[in-house]
């Protein structure tokens, strides 16, 4: 499943999405890498800063659960509880969406496990498409169906004994982030929302970052995108885009390298993605605006959290200004884009913690 080479690095940056660059105009290493078989075994991962994406905890108790969506599509995830919960009380509850392409063990999980040693019951989900959850054609982007997943999420918690359906909030990391925005703006259930590296996938796709991307290459793409459907249609291979490249050297862009650590390395890898969805689908992003009307999310407290240093920075920055209040955008020293998904160290839990206590108190 390896992407074709030679394109331009202005097409590869706007479609890095959430997850990394393709390995578009990027020369393989010598060595032969199959990301089938498990992570990289040339490549020394940088687990500096308390990064542990696996973390495990003895405070909670872990149950993988499943439930449908609005369209009867099934999704899996880990419900995630306090183990000193009491019976005959109901606790908030958090739902936590992973970054676009990712699964609910990468980044998802540790954050739900963190919360819910603050005592909130959360919520780590697979998105539809991906991982164990359904969705054919596997690796599909669909807006809408991402979006209903952080509302099905609500109807399973909100259904729960143990949740006081009152108080659930959102939590999405990376392009998560602007899917849990676009969920809240209908969904007046979701009582506050934080995102942490947020994309917002629409921009990303239309002008790429910091508008890198012209509109002669964006309608290129369209055109590839659109090409490739009839090849799909009469029965052809399927072709893949973005996400994360296979291979890196030391010319590869600091984005590229940034997102291989993480996804291609023992420090987060995970079997059950590839991160790459498919080029036809993909397109479905350039008309995805989950921006608009962000405002009317108020009086719904929302926090967005950034690396001072992270690529995607900007697309906090402008969800922070089109907000109305209360809203506060709170930027981590000395941390990038990927900091934000494992490393211990540097992710704000306490003023994540905070957030929630306040917003979702009785």
């Amino acid at each position: 499943m390896k992407l074709k080479k030679g394109k331009n690095l202005a097409r590869a940056l706007a479609l890095c999405l959430a997850l990394g660059v393709a390995g578009m105009g990027t020369t393989a290493m010598a060595a032969t890498y199959d990301a089938t078989n498990g992570p990289d075994p040339t490549y020394q991962a940088d687990m500096s800063r308390g990064a542990d994406n696996f973390y495990k905890s003895d405070k909670v108790n872990v149950q993988k659960v499943s439930y449908n969506n609005q369209y009867g599509m099934k999704i899996v995830a880990n419900l995630i509880t306090p183990k000193d919960m009491k019976a005959d009380e109901k606790y908030p509850a958090i739902v936590v969406g992973a970054p676009m392409g990712a699964v609910k063990e990468q980044s998802a999980t540790l954050y739900a496990t963190k919360l819910a040693e603050d005592g909130f019951v959360t919520l780590a989900f697979d998105q539809s498409f991906w991982g164990e959850s359904d969705g054919t054609p596997r690796q599909s982007v669909d807006t809408n169906v991402y979006d209903e997943a952080f509302s099905a999420a609500v109807d399973y918690l909100g259904t729960r004994s143990f949740v006081d359906r009152e108080r659930i909030g959102a939590l999405g990391i990376c392009g998560s982030g602007s899917f849990s925005i676009s969920a809240a703006k209908i969904d007046p259930r979701i009582k506050a929302i934080a995102t942490v590296s947020m994309y917002d996938m629409g921009t990303a796709n239309r002008w790429g970052l910091k508008h890198s991307q012209t509109l002669e290459q964006r309608k290129a793409i369209l055109e590839q995108a659109a090409q490739q459907r009839y090849v799909e249609f009469e029965g052809g291979k399927t072709e893949y885009t973005s996400g994360t490249a296979y291979v890196i050297d030391e010319n590869s862009p600091a984005v590229a390298k940034e997102f291989f650590d993480y996804y291609r390395t023992p420090r987060g890898y995970s079997a059950n993605t590839t991160t790459q969805p498919t080029l036809t689908s993909n397109v479905k992003f350039m008309n995805y605006y989950p921006f608009n009307d962000i405002e009317t999310i108020s009086p719904r407290p929302m926090l967005f959290i950034a690396g001072d240093q992270a690529h995607s920075r900007e697309f906090s920055e402008e969800a922070y200004k089109l907000a109305a209040e209360p809203k506060e955008l709170y930027i981590v020293p000395n941390a990038g884009h990927v900091d934000l998904y494992d490393r211990t160290d540097v992710i704000p839990f306490d003023k994540l913690d905070a957030f929630f206590e306040k917003s979702l108190s009785k």
